[in-house]
């Protein structure tokens, strides 16, 4: 079992530090509050483990063989990118500050949102499915049941990227001396909602 959670665990960690659009939306939401932050990256994970048992059942096989499911999937990825990174640089155009992070209603409407970005952009992006569907089972052991060793992997991918992606927003949280400057934070949201567009552009066009 060693032998193979260590390889697993190395692979998760290559995924994890390879730039993509679930980065990008972490580190935004991290430039407005540790607690969104956090949350975005429980969404995500949440959409890591929902695509790793999905390929446990065999279903990504399905869209990965539909051209038309995947296209379709494909198009809802890159609106919902695109829709992110229009969102960032609205906000940072007319300087939107972070909100407070009280107990309140607002809060809790504040953390759904940040929870269900991070959801929706995982479960709408299909390479992260079909990408589940060829990651998970080179690391079955031989011998083990199939269904359950996966759905174990895949819960322990997304528990790792946790405390990974967690990293990313001990790390902002950090910086707020500096990034609370107005002008910082600007340019921060501008960086990040520019690569969002172009990644949503790119899942676009892309076949």
């Amino acid at each position: 079992m060693l032998r193979t959670l260590l390889p697993f665990l190395g692979a998760c960690t290559l995924i994890a530090a390879s730039p993509g659009p679930s980065t990008m939306l972490i580190v935004r939401q991290s430039l407005r509050s540790r607690r969104a932050g956090f949350l975005t990256v429980l969404g995500n994970e949440t959409g890591v483990f929902v695509w790793g048992t999905v390929a446990a059942l065999g279903l990504t096989a399905l869209l990965a063989a539909s051209e038309v499911a995947y296209d379709v999937m494909r198009v809802v990825g890159a609106v919902t990118l695109i829709g992110f990174g229009v969102r960032t640089l609205l906000d940072a155009r007319h300087g939107r500050q972070q909100e407070g992070e009280g107990d309140g209603p607002q809060a809790v409407r504040t953390g759904a949102a940040s929870y269900r970005s991070g959801l929706l952009l995982n479960l709408a992006n299909p390479k992260a499915a079909v990408f589940a569907m060829s990651f998970l089972p080179q690391f079955v052991p031989a011998g083990a049941p199939r269904l359950p060793a996966m759905i174990g992997l895949a819960a322990l991918w997304a528990v790792f990227e946790v405390g990974y992606y967690g990293l990313y927003v001990w790390f902002v949280g950090r910086l707020q001396h500096v990034i609370s400057r107005a002008a910082v934070r600007r340019r921060l949201e501008q960086v990040s909602g520019g690569v969002l567009l172009l990644l949503g552009a790119r899942m676009a066009v892309e076949g």
